[in-house]
C-alpha cells in the first residue's frame, strides 16, 4: 500500500508552484473510463428491441448524441478541474480570444449550431431519404459538424449541417407512403396527342413499382418551342431507387414511340439572313 502511494505521489513534471503527479493522471483516465461505461450503458438501454419498437430510430439516435455531447462536455470539465484549471477563470480570461476564434472559424460554428438544431429538432432523422441539391441520399449518420449520407449509386457523401439546414430540402420520409413522381418528355409538332397520352399512361401502368394504377395520369403541359410537351404522374412507395424506376418508364416510353412512330425532337432555330441591299 505504501508503494502504491508513492508511487501515485511521484512527481511527473513541476513547473512554478504547479505539479503533475501520477495520481492525477490516474484520476483523469478514471474519469474517461467512467464516461465510457456510462455512454455504453445509455446506448445500449436506447438501443434495445424493446424501445426501438416504441420510437423512431431516428429519434433515438437524436437523443443519443445529445446525451453523448453532454456528458463528455461535463467530463472534460472535470478532468480540467483535477489539472488545476479553473473553468471560470479561463473562459473569462480567454474571452478575447474566443472572440477571434469565432470569427476565424464561423463556418465551423454555424455547422456546429446546426448539427444541434438537427439533433434536437429532429426534422431530419437517421435513415430519412433527402434530396438535396437534386441529389437523393439516405441518411446514415448526423454528428456534430457533419452528416454522413449514401447516394443511389452507393457513394458516400460527408455533408455539412448548415447546408441541410440553410437550404431547401425535401425530406421524401415525411411524405405519406406513396409519393408521387413525374416524368417529362416532349415530341414533334404534329403528333397524335391522345395517342401520346396513352402510350405515357401504358409504360407507366407497366412498372411493377407503380401503385395504384387507377391514379396514372398523362397531361399535355405546354406548347414548346420545339415540342410538344407531356408529363405523366405517378404514385410509388419506392423512395430511394425512384431514379431507377424513372429509368426504366423512360426506356419503356422511348421503345413505345419508337413502335409507333413518335419522334422526341433536339431543339432547332431557324436563322433567316438578309442580304444589304443599297
Amino acid at each position: 500500500m505504501e508503494l502504491l502511494n508513492k508511487f501515485l505521489e511521484f512527481e511527473l513534471l513541476t513547473v512554478g508552484k504547479y505539479t503533475l503527479k501520477v495520481s492525477t493522471l490516474f484520476l483523469m483516465a478514471i474519469i474517461i473510463v467512467i464516461t465510457k461505461v456510462i455512454l455504453w450503458l445509455i446506448r445500449k438501454s436506447l438501443f434495445r428491441k424493446k424501445n426501438l419498437n416504441q420510437f423512431h430510430e431516428g429519434n433515438t439516435y437524436s437523443l443519443y448524441q445529445i446525451i453523448k455531447y453532454i456528458v463528455w462536455v461535463i467530463a472534460i470539465a472535470f478532468c480540467l478541474e483535477i489539472l488545476g484549471v479553473k473553468i471560470s477563470l479561463l473562459i473569462a480570461g480567454s474571452a478575447a480570444l474566443l472572440v477571434g476564434i469565432g470569427l476565424g472559424l464561423q463556418q465551423t460554428f454555424n455547422d456546429i449550431v446546426s448539427g444541434i438544431i438537427l439533433l434536437s429538432e429532429r426534422s431530419i432523422r437517421v435513415a430519412d431519404v433527402l434530396e438535396i441539391d437534386g441529389d437523393i441520399l439516405k441518411i446514415q449518420e448526423i454528428g456534430l459538424r457533419t452528416s454522413k449520407g449514401l447516394n443511389t449509386d452507393d457513394v458516400s457523401i460527408i455533408i455539412p449541417n448548415s447546408l441541410i439546414t440553410t437550404n431547401k430540402v425535401i425530406n421524401w420520409s415525411h411524405q405519406t407512403e406513396q409519393n408521387r413522381f413525374k416524368i417529362n418528355v416532349g415530341v414533334t409538332y404534329g403528333s397524335d396527342v391522345e395517342r401520346v397520352i396513352k402510350i405515357l399512361e401504358e409504360s407507366a401502368r407497366e412498372h411493377p413499382e407503380v401503385s395504384d394504377k387507377r391514379l396514372i395520369e398523362a397531361r399535355l403541359v405546354n406548347f414548346g418551342d420545339s415540342s410538344l410537351d407531356f408529363q405523366v404522374l405517378f404514385y410509388s412507395s419506392t423512395i430511394f431507387g425512384s431514379d431507377r424506376m424513372r429509368s426504366d418508364i423512360r426506356r419503356v416510353i422511348n421503345q413505345k414511340f419508337i413502335e409507333n412512330n413518335i419522334t422526341i425532337p433536339f431543339p432547332q432555330m431557324d436563322v433567316h439572313i438578309k442580304s444589304n441591299l443599297k
